[in-house]
């Protein structure tokens, strides 16, 4: 990817091995504990999987391009499309260095500004919680509080 590509990139180190950080992106089950509350299904590379975030009354479906066992996944979402990267690396046994990556947005000016700072917002929302979930046990509800429904925009 060129360096003078718009993009959001997020990262944080998680103290869990890469093979249960890179599960929490695959199964819902786990995904449910710090992003979206329901999907469709288990990530598999060609399938289109709908992510719901019930207290907001919004879903997307998402179409997974590639999975590499413990390194990537990479999908398409959102409206128009990008592309997210989520890359795992391994530091070592109890450390997992994620960083995600959203690019091939197609809005310019103050728009292309505004959805990189939300979606650098949410992804970072989501590492945290992630981080939270996975290292503590705890379940900060950071995305179903980031926009309570008694403050309007």
């Amino acid at each position: 990817m060129e360096n003078n590509i718009p993009k959001v990139e997020t990262q944080m180190l998680i103290r869990k091995p890469v093979s249960i950080v890179f599960q929490a992106f695959i199964d819902p089950s786990i995904t449910t504990k710090f992003w979206f509350t329901k999907s469709s299904g288990k990530l598999e590379v060609g399938k289109n999987i709908t992510w719901e975030w019930e207290m907001y009354g919004v879903s997307d479906t998402i179409m997974v391009k590639e999975i590499v066992f413990d390194k990537k996944i990479s999908i398409e979402w959102d409206s128009p499309t990008t592309t997210v990267d989520f890359e795992f690396t391994s530091l070592s046994k109890d450390q997992t260095y994620v960083v995600i990556k959203n690019y091939g947005f197609s809005q310019k000016g103050d728009d292309l500004i505004d959805i990189i700072k939300n979606n650098t917002g949410g992804f970072t929302t989501v590492l945290d919680g992630l981080k939270a979930w996975l290292e503590f046990g705890i379940e900060l509800n950071l995305v179903k509080d980031k926009f309570p429904k008694e403050i309007k925009n």
